[in-house]
């Protein structure tokens, strides 16, 4: 071999060096956005989608409880509102049929017509010539 120069020397060292800089930190985005796309596969998202989801409806059930239990009254007057708003037809139904005593039987209601029969149609697509 021949002798190379001191700065030809090192100088391929030199680029040898920054080309494994290079190379390693094109491994490390490799491996970064092998991550990012691990994270934002649909199953994943779903996932922390569905435990924060979780976790929130359990600080939310958990907050009811507690103010349950700080005013038990005023949560027994909110539920049986709920309840009477929910069950209001049925109610209403309940107290009319107490009110006016045996329901009066309905009156038959009349037949309908019978729907009409479609005439027969002639298409005349054709123009005569």
């Amino acid at each position: 071999m021949t002798a190379e120069p001191l700065s030809v020397a090192e100088a391929r060292q030199r680029a040898d060096h920054a080309r494994a800089r290079l190379f390693a930190t094109f491994d490390d985005l490799l491996g970064a956005f092998k991550h990012m796309q691990q994270r934002f596969e649909p199953s994943h998202l779903a996932r922390d989608a569905w435990e924060a989801a979780k976790s929130k409806g359990a600080d939310v059930a958990e907050d009811a409880v507690d103010a349950v239990a700080k005013r038990p009254v005023a949560a027994t007057g909110v539920a049986t509102a709920i309840a009477l708003f929910l069950a209001r037809g049925p109610l209403l139904n309940l107290a009319s049929k107490l009110v006016k005593g045996k329901p009066k039987a309905e009156k038959p209601k009349p037949k309908a017509s019978r729907p009409r029969k479609a005439s027969p149609r002639t298409d005349k697509t054709e123009i005569p010539a």
